[in-house]
């Protein structure tokens, strides 16, 4: 699989259906179930399942999705990072997710600033934004550092929960 970014210490490339293992493991994180959803995916089918129904699927509707991010040195996954177009949301949004072992260490802000960067100058998208949960408190330290501001309070439909709306200096990213 073709990388889509790489930075100084990262490189990022389409999810395939081989990584349903890791997809597996980060899903079930309690971080990624507390900050972001439970997915409610339990086995290695449903792993892969998500895969084919989420970010596969985005590669070809939208040109984009989200990206395994792995560490250039070893090749080992520590994340995700990407663009995504959720229903009940007009723009696009940066979205991330990382294994708590590899909190902490910048990765998530150069994953993060990379895909921001890729999503304005290659895939020409004006507007991107980016979602969190008001407790998330490293996701929001994230977005500040990538430049983005907290614009709004937002409630989606499908979530059922409140967000907080990042947007580049209220310009919309």
């Amino acid at each position: 699989m073709p990388n889509i970014l790489e930075t100084d210490r990262l490189i990022l490339r389409q999810f395939t259906t081989g990584d349903a293992a890791f997809i597996l493991e980060l899903l079930n994180e309690p971080s990624f179930i507390r900050f972001i959803r439970d997915s409610g995916v339990r086995t290695l089918a449903g792993a892969t399942e998500y895969l084919v129904n989420g970010p596969l699927a985005s590669y070809d509707r939208h040109g984009f999705g989200l990206y395994l991010t792995k560490l250039k040195a070893n090749d080992v996954p520590i994340g995700m990072c990407g663009l995504l177009k959720r229903a009940g949301l007009a723009d696009v949004d940066l979205g991330f997710a990382f294994l708590p072992r590899y909190w902490s260490q910048g990765y998530a802000t150069e994953a993060a600033s990379a895909v921001l960067d890729y999503g304005h100058t290659i895939l020409g998208l004006k507007r991107i934004v980016a979602i969190t949960a008001p407790d998330n408190h490293g996701s929001i330290n994230v977005l500040k550092k990538i430049g983005l501001r907290f614009d709004k309070l937002i409630t989606l439909s499908n979530d059922g929960g409140d967000s907080l709306l990042f947007t580049r200096d209220g310009l919309g990213g």
